[in-house]
């Protein structure tokens, strides 16, 4: 999401000799913008000393200016963000740093996930007017709300949920945007936050919530410690559409730690004021996987369990047996359900792709799909609308495991 913010009126010049709009420097000078965290004291000193140098600081960015070659030199080993040489008259250099801050260039190339966005869905859910950069906030039933990071490739979506009393945020995304400030423009009720498990794009905003449902397991436990290499791969050049948020470092990026407030289990129920959440034990993808049902509303929240797209079922957390007693469970649902509303891609699912997922995956399991592609240790298997990225070759498994 790199832009480019317009020179005002009266700071954008054109002259023949001019390369850059709005820059303006003799010739053989070199102008470099540096952001202010790749900046410490002695390269300060260091680029003071190598010559005539102008400095000036706007906003988090300084600009360095001289006709010393080392002074470009020293920019490229401290990470150089921007570099400007132009051959034109000399004017003011808080212009030259303007231009250079205001002319970030945009992604040249789309990762390849980026370019089939937005995605058709959709078109026709209600999309709540906020303006905000990162998110994307989709109003999915009465007093629901779909809050969809489509710039980072998990596509996360989290959900909140209103009540009369209180209302219930179901994961708190990437962390990378404030997701805090975005539900507190949708609701003025306390916030409590559950998650449909512990994977870093369902938990990176848990920190900014003094009040978190946990369930009682190891692997929820561990995670609520945060964790810096999972979330630093999110952030990867391929993973991101367009640019991250503009105070977001990328550097400091990591889960941060969070606390659970009070555990919960299966049949556990939150009463919103108004509305009443029940939650439903789904382990298979993440041993602390749920799904959380409103039953007066006919809502499911499936989380990973169920999103349309890859359902990721190859991690070394992944219990397959534990996934088809899950899937079979939320496909007995189905008469109660008028909407099934996934964690990722899309929301608003029709509630008969439960019982096609139950079928899909026990067809796979059997070994009476063959994969639609291998990579190594990953393969995919598509049956019908349903996909699945597991593990290669399959793990056995008991793929009828009989009543829940």
């Amino acid at each position: 999401m790199l832009g480019s913010r317009s020179a005002r009126d009266g700071e954008t010049r054109r002259t023949p000799e001019c390369k850059v709009t709005g820059a303006a420097l003799p010739t053989g000078w070199y102008a470099i913008l540096f952001h202010r965290s790749e900046i410490k004291d002695k390269t300060l000193e260091k680029l003071s000393q190598a010559g005539e140098v102008v400095s000036c600081f706007v906003e988090d960015h300084v600009m360095f200016s001289s006709a010393e070659p080392a002074v470009r030199q020293e920019g490229q080993a401290m990470k150089l963000l921007l570099r400007l040489c132009a051959l034109c008259a000399l004017i003011s250099v808080p212009s030259v740093l303007d231009s250079a801050t205001s002319a970030a260039p945009p992604q040249t190339e789309k990762p390849a996930w980026c370019k089939n966005l937005p995605r058709p869905e959709y078109k026709s859910l209600e999309q709540v007017p906020l303006n905000n950069p990162w998110f994307e906030v989709y109003k999915v039933a009465p007093a629901t709300f779909a809050v969809y990071e489509p710039h980072q490739a998990e596509e996360v979506i989290s959900y909140l949920i209103v009540g009369t009393k209180q209302a219930l945020l179901f994961d708190t995304g990437m962390g990378i945007g404030n997701i805090k400030a975005i539900v507190a423009r949708l609701t003025s009720r306390p916030i409590v936050v559950l998650n449909s498990h512990t994977h870093d794009d369902h938990v990176g905003g848990n920190w900014e919530f003094p009040f978190i449902y946990g369930t009682d397991n190891a692997f929820t436990r561990a995670n609520a410690k945060g964790s810096r290499e999972d979330a630093q791969a999110e952030i990867a050049k391929d993973q991101i559409c367009g640019s991250l948020p503009k105070n977001f470092d990328p550097a400091k990026y990591s889960t941060k730690p969070w606390k659970i407030s009070l555990f919960i289990h299966n049949g556990f129920k939150i009463n919103l004021g108004g509305r009443t959440m029940e939650i439903f034990a789904t382990p298979g993808h993440t041993p602390d996987s749920i799904s959380l049902i409103d039953r007066d509303n006919g809502l499911l929240f499936t989380g990973d369990t169920y999103y349309p797209g890859e359902i990721w079922l190859y991690r070394p957390e992944t219990d397959l047996d534990a996934y088809l007693a899950s899937v079979k469970k939320l496909a007995a649902l189905v008469p109660e359900i008028k909407l099934v509303l996934g964690a990722h891609n899309a929301p608003a699912a029709q509630p008969s792709l439960l019982p096609q997922l139950d079928a899909a995956i026990r067809s796979v399991l059997a070994g009476k799909v063959q994969p639609k592609s291998v990579n190594g240790d990953q393969a995919i298997y598509q049956v019908g609308e349903i996909s699945f990225r597991m593990r290669n070759p399959l793990p056995a498994v008991n793929s009828n495991p009989g009543p829940n």
